[in-house]
């Protein structure tokens, strides 16, 4: 259990319930065994957590309502707090009732001599929360948040610093917007004789009555509508808390309450990090794109797409060309380019390969026997001109993504003119941040059949999650032995609206890249002041290389676990990626505030850290 502090000075103002009940069937199967709130998180159980921190706070008097494996809780309760005055109240209707008939037995029963701190058992938070509803000034307070993405459950609005209206989940229609609500955390504050007077018969007429199927924050909801001033909202801001509902909420709980494992966390999860509150510099899109119109669109569309299929191949190429100008026989649609190397991997497992190093993983995973030429950063052009001849096929990724290295379009057709027995792979996912024109516009003047040029569409259109990407080739064998490898339905029918959507907005494009090169430059002028970097190479890309100071590697490392541990900020140690093994950061250019503090994170943090620059 968590150790002891002072106690607050009202905490004997208060008592607490704390609602246990549910058979949380969400939580299936690891609730099939063990009660939800007795789940280990972290080292400690969710209620062991509840239970901690009032225990801290001087709260003595703690009523708890039982259910589903009541027995459970209740061994829990005696043999790890006994020095607490513990009232359990059974709730036999747990099965088939909702949590207003848990919530009218807890206040039947209380003796009204105390404030209420109200609890439900899949919680956990920060003791600070705690602290701010005892300190509050107000007499009844809900603890709300602002609404984001992985949140569920009873939404509110807010006006004046009070809940003006209440939404339950069966009550948020197609069209209900969530952009200015907020969540209750399910952690309130009542007034001892609001609520014996008011609140205890109104949820006893609903659990008895009316609808004991009902949740008690649809009572709360009726009450507001009565009295607009009733409940204050205090909004957190900075402190800690999660709900665990599901299987998933474990998995990602321990992000947010371990900060000394967020490193190895995000190792584990390399990708879908959605769910974890981070500013994420390691994932390289687009910030400026698509524009709010171009996602109130997409928002409006979203109920007739995902009940269609997308068309079929020759539909998808069709549509992208218009927005590349290009040919459309050329194309192929791809669902991500991840999608073409193991189609190329079965093609070239024959051929002799040269592949740059450092660059993407993907191409020395797919072709172990490659041999390489360095980007160092930079390339040394003569050298890899000269070596292009005596291989069936060379790869170019330009820019590359761990350096930022661009190289001149024109130069790379010319060397595929004059080496016309070698494939040039060319993966151009990060050239349109640069000042090169793409191959698609040379090869569409000048067909080469001896180049495959491969996109991903994700980082420049700022859509990673719709895995849009392309193949483009002026050699039709080529191009078809792609496309036989493909699904019949390769896109999601929100990706094939995305790209319907592009030609309609070139302008917003065309706008959004030169705000990212602009953000990148200044970005790269305030990074090299900094005095833990020791140089920051130019890109052509929306991503920075950060050479820094000194020569251990695990400089970077710990810069990189420092800021995940004390500004939930992630970037990316491409240091093992180089071949001297030098302390290197890769940071995705976002928006100027955002590129701004982190650089302001980085001054201070070699004196945090006290980190070792030589």
């Amino acid at each position: 259990m968590l150790e002891t502090s002072a106690p607050s000075a009202r905490a004997g103002q208060f008592q607490a319930v704390i609602l246990a009940a549910g058979f949380a069937k969400r939580m299936q199967p690891l609730s099939d065994h063990c009660h939800k709130a007795l789940l280990p998180i972290g080292g400690a159980t969710i209620l062991g957590r509840i239970m901690d921190h009032l225990r801290q706070l001087g709260i003595a008097r703690v009523t708890v309502v039982t259910g589903y494996r009541a027995d459970d809780i209740e061994r829990f309760l005696y043999d790890w707090y006994p020095d607490i005055e513990l009232r359990l109240v059974h709730n036999p209707r747990y099965r088939e009732a909702n949590n207003v008939v848990s919530m009218s037995l807890a206040l039947d029963g209380l003796t009204y001599d105390a404030d209420i701190i109200q609890i439900e058992c899949d919680l956990i938070f920060d003791l600070t929360i705690l602290q701010r509803l005892i300190n509050h000034s107000a007499a009844n307070v809900a603890l709300v948040d602002k609404f984001r993405t992985g949140m569920d459950g009873t939404v509110v609005e807010v006006r004046d610093g009070y809940l003006s209206n209440l939404y339950t989940t069966d009550t948020q229609g197609a069209n209900f917007s969530f952009a200015d609500k907020f969540k209750t955390l399910k952690i309130y504050r009542f007034e001892r004789h609001f609520c014996q007077s008011k609140l205890r018969p109104l949820l006893h007429e609903y659990a008895y009555d009316i609808d004991p199927s009902c949740f008690y924050e649809l009572v709360l909801g009726k009450m507001i509508i009565d009295n607009a001033h009733l409940i204050s909202a205090d909004i957190v801001a900075g402190e800690s808390w999660a709900e665990v509902d599901d299987p998933n909420d474990i998995a990602i709980t321990p992000f947010m309450f371990l900060p000394e494992q967020r490193a190895a966390i995000l190792d584990e999860t390399p990708r879908g990090h959605w769910n974890f509150d981070i500013l994420d510099f390691s994932v390289m899109r687009n910030m400026y794109f698509p524009s709010d119109v171009m996602l109130a669109m997409m928002r409006h569309a979203l109920p007739d797409l995902i009940s269609n299929h997308c068309s079929d191949q020759q539909v998808l190429n069709e549509k992208l060309s218009y927005f590349l100008k290009c040919d459309r026989v050329r194309l192929q649609v791809l669902h991500g380019t991840s999608q073409l190397f193991p189609i190329l991997r079965r093609c070239f497992a024959q051929s002799s390969m040269l592949i740059p190093t450092p660059t993407l993983n993907a191409y020395a995973k797919a072709f172990p026997n490659a041999e390489t030429y360095f980007d160092a950063p930079g390339v040394e052009w003569d050298e890899l001109a000269e070596r292009a001849p005596g291989y069936d096929v060379v790869v170019m990724v330009n820019p590359n993504t761990s350096s930022g290295t661009a190289l001149s379009s024109e130069a790379i057709q010319a060397l595929a003119r004059s080496t016309p027995k070698t494939l040039f792979w060319v993966n151009e996912s990060f050239l349109a941040f640069s000042d090169q024109p793409s191959l698609v516009t040379l090869l569409d003047v000048e067909p080469l059949d001896n180049v495959l040029v491969m996109v991903s569409l994700s980082s420049r259109l700022g859509v990673p999650g719709l895995r849009l990407g392309f193949a483009y080739s002026c050699n039709p064998t080529m191009v078809e032995a792609i496309g036989a490898e493909l699904p019949a339905w390769n896109l999601t029918a929100p990706g094939e609206y995305f790209l319907e959507l592009l030609v309609k907005f070139t302008a917003a494009y065309a706008s959004s890249l030169q705000r990212t090169v602009t953000d990148r430059e200044s970005f790269r002028a305030d990074l090299e002041a900094l005095p833990i970097v020791a140089s920051v190479p130019r890109s052509g890309a929306n991503f920075l290389l950060i050479q820094l100071e000194g020569s251990k590697a695990e400089l970077a490392a710990q810069v990189r676990r420092g800021l995940l541990e004390r500004h939930c900020i992630e970037v990316r140690d491409v240091s093992s990626e180089f071949p001297d093994v030098r302390p290197r950061l890769r940071v995705a250019v976002r928006s100027n505030e955002e590129n701004t503090l982190l650089v302001d994170v980085l001054k201070d943090l070699p004196q945090q850290l006290s980190l070792s620059l030589a």
